[in-house]
């Protein structure tokens, strides 16, 4: 088991400890950054984009890292093509990616995995690093698992 690995299956026992009985959106987002910042190594962001259906959308969430993009039409940029599509996005360099919008100038590499709910669109988790190729397919894997676990832990009204 790699390092990265092991370090994101502890992470995601952590967060359905932390977020046990609390199914408050913005309250779990707000850890779920925090924990995925403080657990991974070589991000500059983490955090989550919430799918607005009004303006199709996404706008700016809980996240650690630095200033990002506010607003991002669905199917622009890493984060709009997996809420399109509804599949995580493993861009090993967001430069060979068309239509990437740099937020930071200083992110290489770029996962992202959207959130649904009972069939609504509720956002996209996305972290990205200023190392290229910094995420692996396992990463994705235990990555997914982080965001069901979240879901699981999220009441939708």
């Amino acid at each position: 088991m790699t390092e990265t690995k092991t370090t994101v299956s502890m992470m995601n026992q952590q967060l359905d400890a932390l977020l046990y009985d609390e199914h408050n959106l913005i309250a779990n987002l707000s850890n779920a950054s925090a924990l995925l910042n403080q657990s991974m190594t070589d991000l500059n962001w983490a955090g989550f984009y919430l799918y607005q259906p009004k303006d199709d959308e996404l706008i700016l969430g809980p996240f650690q890292g630095n200033v990002a993009c506010v607003h991002i039409k669905n199917g622009t940029g890493v984060c709009g093509t997996a809420l399109q599509q509804q599949e995580p996005q493993l861009v090993r360099d967001v430069h060979e990616f068309p239509g990437h919008i740099a937020c930071d100038s200083a992110s290489n590499s770029e996962v992202v995995i959207p959130l649904t709910k009972d069939g609504i669109k509720l956002g996209v988790m996305d972290l990205d690093s200023p190392k290229i190729g910094r995420f692996t397919e396992d990463d994705q894997a235990e990555l997914e698992q982080f965001a069901a676990i979240l879901l699981k832990h999220i009441d939708i009204q």
